[in-house]
């Protein structure tokens, strides 16, 4: 995995030249942002969640993310139908099991998705990974249980035994294809502090996923390309500027990023086995 911040810099170049159509089934909550932040980087989003039209956007789309933030039996009757059509014409699947921890139905919900779609990306924050790991976790809400203790080598099982790409969002980011391991050290905490963001990241990952060969890469493009614009967006709040300002800012940095802000704000190691 050399020249990681020259590939995630390529992805983000072909996005803006290739403009994929990504297909969105997802959070109500977080819908508009994720739309946003797509054409951000140059991509075109899509939100169709009807069973009947599902199968015909994803025939012409270049990546599908289903998003189980806000769960009911219809949508996820279409994520199953468009996750196998995505399957079936070889475009790339990302999977943000928001608050699979919480009820029973989302666990359900999850076990059904991953018995019938294969998918190149699962994104979740700690206590989502652990749940579809099968690690006994408390939840409250979507961002509960940060303990960091063996999420690597979670990641890394995980991987191999979905045969996927792992994207575990917290302090430190991880992202894992099973072999190695690769740990991004991007992103201030008021990021944790805007609804939205991890969905946002998620359809990121869509985007360059959806132009990658390698989605490893695709991942972490996405992952860090949110904590650097983070960062960044952090460093030009004024004195009395909080949350609201943050959120403006953020999509500001993301839609002026270019590859040379991966190269020069990139921060990340390879974990050793």
């Amino acid at each position: 995995m050399n020249n990681i911040l020259e590939q995630c810099g390529d992805l983000l170049i072909k996005v803006r030249e290739k403009q994929p159509l990504i297909h969105h089934i997802t959070n109500y909550v977080t819908m508009n942002d994720c739309a946003n932040v797509v054409l951000a980087i140059g991509g075109s989003p899509i939100m169709a969640m009807d069973k009947n039209e599902v199968e015909e956007i994803v025939s012409c789309s270049s990546a599908l993310v289903i998003n189980m933030g806000t769960l009911n039996e219809n949508n996820v009757h279409s994520m199953v139908i468009a996750g196998k059509k995505a399957n079936e014409i070889g475009i790339p699947v990302i999977l943000d099991p928001v608050g699979v921890g919480a009820t029973n139905f989302r666990r359900q919900t999850v076990r059904k998705l991953l018995d019938s779609v294969q998918f190149a990306i699962i994104k979740g924050n700690m206590s989502e990974i652990k749940t579809l790991a099968g690690v006994n976790v408390t939840s409250k809400g979507v961002d509960s249980n940060t303990d960091d203790i063996g999420k690597e080598l979670i990641a890394r099982n995980l991987a191999n035994e979905l045969n996927t790409t792992i994207v575990i969002t917290g302090k430190d980011d991880i992202v894992s294809r099973g072999k190695e391991v690769v740990v991004i050290h991007n992103g201030p905490e008021l990021l944790t502090k805007v609804t939205g963001t991890g969905c946002m990241t998620t359809s990121l990952i869509g985007a360059f996923a959806s132009v990658a060969d390698d989605f490893t890469i695709g991942g972490i493009a996405g992952v860090m390309l949110m904590g650097i614009a983070g960062e960044l967006a952090y460093k030009m709040l004024l004195k009395d500027e909080n949350v609201g300002s943050f959120r403006v800012k953020l999509m500001d940095c993301i839609a002026e990023f270019n590859e040379q802000t991966y190269i020069d704000n990139g921060n990340y190691v390879i974990a050793e086995k």
